[in-house]
């Protein structure tokens, strides 16, 4: 029977204090960057649309909050 990375969350993981977790969370990740690993698709990406779109939404709320006569 084969162990499924919820189990091992649960068993090994969650009885880790969070300065242990952040230090096996950082050992992971830095393996997978060692590996080189292609693992994000591109469909995953933004496009440039997609930023200019977030970046232009984001403008036009922080406009809703702020008069020309505030200060940020």
């Amino acid at each position: 029977m084969s162990t499924t990375v919820q189990e091992v969350y649960d068993r090994v993981v969650c009885t880790l204090s969070p300065t242990e977790r952040l230090r096996l969370a950082t050992l992971i990740l830095n393996d997978l960057v060692q590996q080189n690993l292609s693992i994000v698709a591109q469909s995953d990406t933004w496009s440039e649309q997609d930023e200019l779109d977030a970046t232009t939404f984001s403008l036009q709320y922080a406009a809703t909050f702020f008069t020309e006569n505030e200060e940020i």
